[in-house]
């Protein structure tokens, strides 16, 4: 089975989106052929609309905007929709993963209603959505595993998500937070803003001033 794995991120590194996939991507690999992509423009090469349009799985993982798609990775879509409805010769099954800076993976839901959209008017098949709250702790996913650490949660979830990937199955949405409490996750939150501000120059008072 050939998979892809679509970073919708704008980020160029570091992104919650890519440490997703990141840790989705061994559970994939056995003898199956993973292809990783990232859109970070408002537009896809043919040649990448030809490889992705050959593959029996795609993955899609981006970061909540406004409680929807980001802008650049809309506009793919859109390129992607038209390509498929027209090329495609053979079943795609889809998968979305929605990170959100909010604790509250529920935030997704919008998000993913939309993907099922897509996934209709593009003629493929849509399996499951996934909201996963807590962005903010994303990178910190190589440093737990599924049975401990603040991270259990999400790879429990996306070991659930492999299988059903790996077997093309369908599944109701899923939303989760980390595995912390929610003021917990508040307070390192507003510890990073306090120490993005220090970085720059600025004082936890400049935070709140209003213009």
């Amino acid at each position: 089975m050939k998979i892809a794995l679509v970073n919708g991120s704008p980020k160029f590194k570091d992104s919650a989106s890519g440490n997703i996939l990141n840790a989705l991507k061994p559970k994939l690999q056995d003898k199956n052929i993973i292809e990783k992509y990232s859109f970070r423009t408002t537009e896809i090469s043919n040649d990448v609309l030809e490889q992705i349009s050959k593959c029996n799985v795609i993955v899609f993982a981006f970061p909540l905007y406004v409680d929807g798609i980001p802008s650049h990775l809309l506009r793919c879509l859109y390129q992607m929709e038209k390509y498929l409805r027209s090329n495609i010769n053979n079943e795609i099954y889809v998968y979305t993963i929605v990170n959100i800076g909010f604790y509250e993976g529920k935030q997704a839901a919008i998000a993913i209603e939309m993907m099922k959209n897509w996934a209709e008017k593009a003629n493929v098949k849509w399996e499951q959505g996934i909201g996963i709250g807590g962005g903010g702790m994303m990178s910190m996913l190589d440093k737990s595993t599924d049975r401990q650490g603040l991270m259990k949660n999400v790879h429990n979830t996306l070991t659930d998500a492999a299988n059903n990937i790996l077997s093309c199955k369908s599944s109701d949405e899923i939303y989760i937070s980390p595995s912390i409490p929610r003021i917990a996750y508040k307070i390192g939150g507003e510890m990073g803003w306090r120490q993005a501000a220090k970085k720059n120059g600025l004082e936890t008072k400049d935070l709140f001033i209003k213009k």
